[in-house]
């Protein structure tokens, strides 16, 4: 009887609103029911765990994303460290920035394979860098590490991807890591526990516009 009661006077009193009052009222509510279902799912949110994080997905930006993670868990003071693979030995702004914050870059340094046009000489530069990448996914010290790039060292079968999974798996406990590149293997994804895929609507590129310092790398 008192929820009927308090129902009539609520709508008594939507009725006295101004139509502004109301839209303002409505919208407190629709807000209020979204802060309620936020709210559960962070106090169901209670484990805590390395991260696997897989951006992929043909739009630009995973890189860059990617390196923004970096660059906030070394605001954090956490340790970090970076692969990157297919990437050429020109100027890299993130790098140069982040280096100097005291982040360990491992490059494999062949760059794009469209241009080494060598498939031995890309495995063995992917192999190389990979190892530097195992020996990182046993380094407890190591907070927040990115491989950049891998995706496409396990679509050319420069690596295999079981050694990948088992590396990824049995890194320690509480390391983040970031997997960037174009078409993820589906196993990688499937171990993943947060996917993104980046879609390209438009690219500068596409219409003859070229990659630039300070925005493109």
């Amino acid at each position: 009887m008192t929820n009927n009661n308090e129902s009539s006077n609520s709508i008594e009193d939507e009725k006295k609103m101004s139509p502004e009052e109301r839209k303002a009222e409505r919208h407190k509510a629709r807000q209020q029911r979204v802060k309620e279902t936020v709210d559960a799912k962070i106090a169901a949110a209670q484990e805590e765990k390395g991260i696997l994080l897989v951006l992929t997905g043909n739009g630009k930006g995973k890189s860059t994303s990617g390196f923004g993670t970096i660059a906030r868990s070394v605001g954090h003071g956490k340790k970090a460290a970076v692969v990157q693979f297919i990437k050429g030995n020109w100027e890299c702004g993130e790098r140069t920035l982040l280096e100097g914050a005291g982040v360990d870059f491992h490059v494999m340094g062949t760059g794009f394979t469209w241009e080494t046009q060598d498939r031995e000489k890309d495995t063995q530069a992917a192999e190389s860098a990979w190892e530097a990448a195992e020996v990182l996914l046993k380094d407890e010290s190591i907070d927040c590490l990115m491989l950049d790039e891998l995706t496409y060292m396990v679509s050319y079968h420069y690596l295999d991807v079981e050694r990948v999974i088992t590396a990824l798996k049995n890194r320690p406990k509480m390391q983040h890591v970031i997997v960037t590149g174009r078409a993820c293997h589906r196993a990688i994804i499937e171990l993943a526990d947060t996917v993104s895929e980046v879609q390209s609507l438009k690219h500068a590129f596409d219409n003859g516009i070229k990659a630039q310092p300070g925005f493109d790398y």
